[in-house]
């Protein structure tokens, strides 16, 4: 019952996104949703090492930004159509991913979390020089004439990051119920008990962070063609990393369903708080609401509600 209530509400929102894009021309609707399931798609991608695993990765604007430059890179290499561009950036996210974690899983706290921060700053390097895309300088990417039967090229990029991020919502909600997730779940609780207990931790850790690399190779992979213009600055933004973190945080890290409602209320916030105060209010905005969750929610939203159910029961 549960499945087809979940695959019933995924075909809904499909729907939805589909007859939205017949019904408005409006594209600032399109942008501020495409940054909103941009961010979603992050908060998934890291709950399954963050989350999960209890792995926490500060380098996850680095595979966002490796997403975007494995696009621009294609794009002026081979004009290659976007589709491909996008399993290629999950294909090269997902590979660095594996090999950071065969170097970087035998760490743990803290000690992990600076090794990732560290290679995402070693990739800003060689991306800042490397002149084929750039460089410091940044890339300009020319959006194309077609965009299939959409009325606009921000259209169909909104319709493409919305089935992204419902097949990466599957993907995390199959994996958290799976024997892969409780294996995952066990070395978040107690690691070397779940070592003892014959759980193969190393290899569940490789798999949770090549799958967390591809998911956010992915989601950085359309975002040339949706900014046109693309610089280290902007690829590696802090913020893009610290609402990656913030997301799964406030909504829940122990659920699949967590990143999902984080990444909902503070991308919804922000999006209104753009338009109606300012943008330079977005940072603020995520350390309050970190703070806030932090201090009187640790478990966040997911949590509360089921320390809410128990009363009741």
């Amino acid at each position: 019952m549960r499945n087809a209530v979940f695959w019933g509400a995924l075909a809904a929102v499909l729907v939805a996104g589909l007859v939205m894009t017949e019904v408005f021309d409006n594209e600032y609707y399109y942008n501020a949703l495409y940054v909103v399931l941009q961010g979603t798609l992050m908060a998934v991608a890291w709950n399954v090492l963050g989350g999960f695993t209890g792995y926490v990765n500060f380098g996850s604007a680095g595979f966002f930004a490796m997403g975007a430059y494995t696009t621009v890179a294609l794009h002026k290499a081979f004009g290659l159509p976007l589709p491909v561009m996008i399993a290629a950036a999950g294909a090269v996210g997902g590979l660095v991913g594996l090999g950071l974690g065969y170097l970087t899983l035998r760490l743990k706290g803290v000690f992990f979390a600076i090794a990732t921060l560290a290679m995402a700053i070693v990739i800003e390097t060689c991306v800042n020089n490397w002149a084929f895309v750039g460089g410091a300088k940044g890339s300009y990417i020319l959006t194309p004439d077609t965009h299939l039967w959409f009325k606009s090229y921000v259209q169909m990029l909104f319709m493409v990051m919305l089935v992204l991020t419902l097949a990466a919502i599957a993907i995390s909600r199959t994996l958290n119920a799976s024997r892969l997730g409780r294996g995952l779940a066990a070395i978040r609780d107690d690691e070397v008990a779940a070592e003892c207990s014959g759980v193969p931790t190393l290899r569940l850790k490789l798999v949770s962070a090549t799958l967390m690399g591809a998911m956010m190779g992915v989601a950085g992979a359309p975002f040339p063609f949706f900014v046109t213009f693309v610089d280290p600055v902007s690829a590696f933004n802090l913020f893009i990393a610290v609402n990656a973190i913030a997301m799964p945080m406030i909504g829940g890290t122990s659920h699949w369903i967590g990143p999902v409602i984080g990444a909902l209320l503070v991308g919804g916030t922000q999006e209104v708080v753009k338009v109606t105060v300012s943008s330079e209010l977005n940072v603020l905005i995520v350390g309050v609401m970190l703070v806030v969750f932090i201090t009187l929610a640790p478990q966040g939203i997911v949590g509360v509600v089921r320390r809410l159910r128990r009363r009741r029961r």
